[in-house]
């Protein structure tokens, strides 16, 4: 089957746009897009932890810090966030921390993610919020985008 059998949604597309911004920095191509309960775009980021020299600075952690600060709370209830890579488990602790509604990813990453893979961190007895997930939305095109620049790095 080629492409998707219905168009992505605009934060996604938004993402993916940001993920393809990072890696033309020479940043892992990863981009988050969050969301208020009524669709506005509170934040868009692509992760910046080479140019920021900051380990922290992944996609999701910019977008959250960014959307609390716009909100002026700790708390981001009723958002969702859109991102083109599984999160990581700090990114994953951070989105529970953050009480997001949901979860929306493009690309699973079997070697660091932290929410279906590794620490899994949503099915840990110590996780109290648990978003609601949905994997594979753009999963090709982010997938592509990670393959290339790994390709090239090789």
């Amino acid at each position: 089957m080629s492409g998707p059998m219905f168009p992505l949604p605009e934060p996604m597309r938004l993402a993916l746009e940001q993920a393809k911004a990072a890696a033309q920095r020479g940043e892992v191509p990863v981009g988050a897009v969050l969301t208020a309960p009524d669709g506005t775009v509170l934040a868009v980021a692509s992760n910046r932890t080479r140019e920021e020299k900051d380990p922290t600075a992944h996609a999701e952690m910019l977008a959250i810090r960014e959307a609390c600060r716009r909100l002026q709370s700790e708390r981001l209830v009723g958002c969702d966030l859109y991102v083109t890579l599984e999160p990581c488990p700090m990114c994953a602790q951070a989105i529970s921390f953050a009480r997001i509604r949901r979860l929306y990813f493009a690309a699973e990453d079997p070697k660091m993610g932290g929410v279906y893979h590794g620490a899994r961190i949503f099915s840990a007895p110590s996780c109290h919020h648990v978003p609601e997930i949905y994997e594979g939305i753009g999963a090709e095109e982010a997938s592509a985008l990670l393959r290339a620049f790994f390709a090239e790095r090789r």
